[in-house]
C-alpha cells in the first residue's frame, strides 16, 4: 500500500536520543503503510504524514517529555507504553528498532497496550524538583560515608551520636590526620557543606511548588509525613483520581505481594517492588519513627508481633499510603484524630 493514506492511522515510535523509527499502520486493517527512520528534529513533519488526530504510541523511555508535548501540539492522541510490560518483546529472535516500532503500533491497534500515565507539565515540574533533591541527598550521603571511611581507616571513634551535628563537627575540627587522609577529609566536608546549601535551596522550591495543594497540607497530618515526604507523595502520585481505590495505589507503588495462581494452587510471594521506587521509599521511610499510639503504629506493632518486623513495616507502609490516598483525594483524612 502507498504511504499516502487518508484514513485514520496508528503510529508506533521507537524513540532514541538522536533518531526515531516510525511505523504507520492503517487503523481499519492494521496494514503497514510506512516504516521510516529520521532524526528527532524531523518528528513534527514526519507525524504530519499520519493525517488528522492519529493514535501515537511511544515507550516511556529516557527523555520522552519533549516528544509527547510535540505530538500533542500536532493534534495526535498520545499513548505511553509501560516499559516493564513491553519486555515480552525481548525474547524475539530478531530485535531491532523497526520491529520495536511496529510492535508498539500493532499492540495499540489490537487494544492490548499496557499504558502508563502521561503526567501533565505541572506534575512533571514537581517531579523534577523532588527527584533532583533526592539525588542530591544520595550524593551527600556518599560523601558522609567517605568521612566515616577515613575515621575507620585511622581507627578513630567519635563520641557523638551524629558526627555531622554541631558537637560532632567540633570534634572533627580537632582531629590531626596524616596525608592523604587529611586532604580527603577536608574535601569531603567541603562537598557536604555545598550539598547542604543545595538541599536547603530545593527544599524551599519544593515547598513553594506544593504550597497551594490542599492534599499536601492534609497528608502532613499523617504520623511520619513531613514537608519533604509529603512533597514526594504529591509529586510522584500526581492525580490520585486515576486510582479507583487505595489498593490500586499500593499496587502501583509495589507494596503488594506477587500472586501466582493456577487451578486450585495460589501462592503469594514477596512484595512486587514494581512501580514508583520513590513513593515506596517515602512510605517505608515515614513509618520508621512512627510510635505505637496511632493507627499506623498499632498496625506495625500488631503485624510485627505475628509475622515479623519487616512484614510489620510493609503493612504499616500500606496503611500509611491508604491514608495518603484519602488525604490527596478528599483534602482531609477522617481516620486520623482532628488536629486543633
Amino acid at each position: 500500500m502507498s504511504a499516502v493514506y487518508d484514513g485514520p492511522q496508528v503510529v508506533g515510535l521507537d524513540l532514541h536520543r538522536r533518531r526515531t523509527v516510525m511505523a504507520r499502520l492503517a487503523a481499519s486493517t492494521g496494514e503497514l503503510l510506512e516504516m521510516a527512520r529520521f532524526s528527532n528534529d524531523q518528528l513534527g513533519e514526519q507525524i504530519a504524514k499520519a493525517g488528522h488526530n492519529p493514535q501515537v504510541v511511544l515507550e516511556a523511555t529516557y527523555g520522552w517529555y519533549w516528544a509527547a508535548d510535540l505530538l500533542t501540539e500536532a493534534g495526535a492522541e498520545v499513548h505511553l507504553a509501560h516499559p516493564l510490560a513491553m519486555k515480552r518483546f525481548e525474547n524475539r529472535r530478531v530485535k531491532n528498532d523497526e520491529f520495536d516500532a511496529y510492535d508498539l503500533a500493532d499492540t495499540l491497534w489490537m487494544g492490548r497496550l499496557p499504558e502508563a500515565w502521561i503526567a501533565p507539565p505541572e506534575v512533571r515540574a514537581r517531579r523534577e524538583l523532588v527527584r533532583y533533591r533526592h539525588k542530591l541527598v544520595q550524593v551527600r550521603t556518599s560523601f558522609k560515608d567517605q568521612v566515616h571511611a577515613v575515621l575507620a581507616h585511622r581507627g578513630i571513634s567519635i563520641p557523638a551520636s551524629d558526627i555531622f551535628g554541631a558537637g560532632g563537627l567540633e570534634l572533627l575540627d580537632q582531629l590531626t590526620l596524616p596525608e592523604p587522609f587529611a586532604v580527603k577529609m577536608a574535601s569531603a566536608r567541603r562537598m557536604i557543606d555545598e550539598l547542604n546549601g543545595e538541599v536547603d535551596r530545593f527544599d524551599k522550591l519544593i515547598r513553594a511548588a506544593c504550597a497551594a495543594d490542599p492534599g499536601y497540607r492534609a497528608i502532613q497530618q499523617i504520623p511520619g509525613v513531613g514537608p519533604v515526604l509529603g512533597a514526594v507523595f504529591v509529586a510522584e502520585i500526581g492525580d490520585v483520581q486515576r486510582f479507583p481505590d487505595p489498593h490500586k495505589l499500593c499496587c502501583w507503588a509495589g507494596l503488594t505481594p506477587r500472586l501466582r495462581a493456577s487451578d486450585t494452587k495460589v501462592h503469594r510471594g514477596k512484595i512486587s517492588k514494581q512501580g514508583s521506587r520513590l513513593v515506596r521509599w517515602a512510605a517505608v521511610e515515614a513509618i520508621q519513627r512512627v510510635r505505637g499510639d496511632n493507627l499506623i503504629g498499632r498496625t506495625k506493632s500488631r503485624v510485627a508481633a505475628n509475622r515479623g518486623r519487616n512484614l510489620g513495616k510493609v503493612a504499616a507502609a500500606r496503611k500509611l499510603l491508604t491514608c495518603v490516598y484519602y488525604g490527596l483525594r478528599d483534602g482531609h483524612i477522617r481516620c486520623l484524630p482532628a488536629t486543633r
